[in-house]
């Protein structure tokens, strides 16, 4: 059991000690050896007398900044930058949308403008945005083809001004930061 613990911990990234007989202040989780051996519930009590040695596992931050720092700034920068994409993607579909268009002109229209996504991000996000009711869609027939239009619905164009405004409030003051 306490091999399955340790490479549990290695798996996840975690700190695996061995704790004798006491809990210490600093102790976290507890994962005892035995499922009968956690007995004590206060600091400083002897948890087991019969068997002393239990396996602590503390999640730490610093393991996984490390490990991204040293062997992974790649994943690091691609992870923040998805993030960072995640919101603009919405706020460019949305500004897009005050033109009614079909999924294949609107991703033309946001590549050309540099904000290239995949129709598995695209269509999800469209979806989200109809449940959300900030989109209206209907299919339609288009040179003997079924497409399905979408444009802003009026809690869209209302949901699309507020976010352009705090869009705009954020950006002014990353301006003043960056540039100081």
């Amino acid at each position: 059991m306490p091999g399955a613990w340790l490479t549990f911990a290695a798996a996840v990234g975690l700190i695996s000690t061995v704790v004798a007989g006491r809990m210490k202040r600093s102790q976290a989780l507890l994962f005892p050896s035995r499922p009968d051996a956690f007995r004590g519930k206060r600091k400083g009590q002897v948890l087991d007398s019969a068997s002393p040695v239990r396996h602590t596992l503390y999640a730490t931050h610093y393991v996984a900044w490390s490990e991204a720092r040293m062997g992974a700034e790649g994943d690091l920068y691609e992870s923040l930058r998805m993030e960072l994409r995640r919101g603009s993607l919405t706020l460019g579909v949305l500004v897009r949308l005050r033109e009614e268009r079909y999924g294949y002109t609107l991703r033309q229209a946001l590549a050309a403008d540099g904000l290239e996504m995949e129709e598995s991000t695209l269509y999800p996000l469209l979806r989200r945005l109809e449940t959300q009711g900030l989109l209206f869609s209907e299919w339609r027939e288009e040179d003997r083809r079924k497409k399905r239009f979408y444009r802003l619905s009026p809690d869209g164009v209302l949901m699309l001004q507020r976010l352009l405004d705090e869009w705009r409030r954020i950006s002014a003051s990353l301006d003043k930061i960056i540039e100081p």
